[in-house]
């Protein structure tokens, strides 16, 4: 009987090593396959802690924009960078340990960290204090730019941003909700692919729900680099490490003294528009707020327009002389 027992056993084992291997074959077929069609495309800046890459485009009063939770900075070159590059030096990057961008290890993930390196960055690149565009987790890393870095900050155009906890994971990222270090890496090098190859098209939708995802946003989005086992590894730290920082972030929002929009689904199936907006009204009663019914949490790729419109309400107010808001500006909500 034991014996027997001991066969099963090894049978078992063998098949689990034998779908990890192959798993982790098709991964890096996968990855270096997306890294051919999808190279750097601008330049990079060493940080203390590892390097950002970003591409940058026009001249004029800057605009950073920093994109969210697994995402790159092609959401913002999708439709945003083009039309604010007409009057505008718009720099957007990938933050620390995504797209293109190295972080040297999962403590650079945390918040204040991922703020101070972007810091670092636009310093080094001498880049005026900039209108800060952050969607998503961007936003929450935006805040705490402002918050830590004033002096790099002109403005913030917050995109669908997280700014309060969620008390669990968005549905498309439960996976990624790994707080041990090594199975996040074992899964990132065997399984993330292939289960993306499965369920990345649901999780896609459910991330613009209720809106449609556009035909070109895994090409022209930056979607395929999601494929690559580094993007799921940073993308799970991300989530462990923002959730050890928010609550400081939430607290400080009445601290940040540059002007404050924000451009929210109310539909949004990622993060509550109610709570976040809850939010950034209670700390910045002056705030410029845009309220897009029935709206999903892509306002950056579905309503371009609007979002290019509310970045430039902002950067009008910040870049006006003198920087603290006018007490008689008032909020703007549809």
């Amino acid at each position: 009987m034991m014996l027997w027992a001991g066969i099963i056993l090894l049978v078992i084992l063998t098949g689990l090593a034998i779908a990890l291997f192959a798993g982790w074959r098709f991964s890096q077929r996968v990855d270096a396959k997306v890294a051919q069609a999808v190279p750097p495309s601008g330049r990079f800046v060493d940080v203390a802690g590892g390097r950002i890459h970003f591409v940058e485009k026009g001249e004029g009063p800057p605009i950073v924009m920093i994109h969210g939770l697994s995402g790159t900075l092609q959401n913002f070159t999708y439709a945003l960078v083009k039309p604010l590059a007409q009057d505008h030096r718009v720099i957007a990057l990938d933050r620390p340990g995504c797209g293109w961008s190295e972080r040297d290890s999962d403590e650079h993930a945390r918040l204040p960290e991922q703020a101070r390196m972007i810091a670092e960055m636009l310093a080094a690149d001498n880049v005026p204090p900039a209108v800060i565009v952050g969607h998503s987790l961007g936003g929450a890393v935006s805040l705490m730019l402002a918050q830590n870095h004033p002096e790099r900050v002109a403005g913030l155009a917050l995109i669908a941003p997280l700014v309060v906890r969620r008390d669990t994971p968005p549905k498309p990222f439960k996976g990624h909700w790994i707080t041990f270090a090594p199975l996040r890496r074992l899964v990132a090098e065997t399984l993330a692919a292939p289960m993306a190859f499965k369920t990345g098209a649901a999780a896609v939708a459910e991330v613009f729900a209720p809106d449609g995802v556009p035909k070109d946003f895994a090409t022209r989005g930056g979607g395929m680099l999601t494929l690559r086992p580094r993007l799921f590894y940073s993308a799970s730290a991300d989530m462990v490490a923002s959730d050890r920082d928010i609550d400081e972030v939430t607290a400080r929002c009445a601290e940040i003294q540059a002007p404050v929009g924000v451009i929210y689904g109310t539909a949004d199936h990622i993060l509550d528009c109610e709570t976040n907006v809850g939010a950034i009204r209670a700390a910045h009663p002056d705030a410029d707020i845009d309220l897009v019914e029935n709206g999903g949490h892509m306002p950056l790729a579905v309503e371009p327009a609007r979002t290019e419109a509310l970045i430039r309400r902002v950067a009008q107010r910040a870049f006006a002389a003198p920087r603290a808001a006018a007490p008689d500006e008032s909020v703007v909500s549809r």
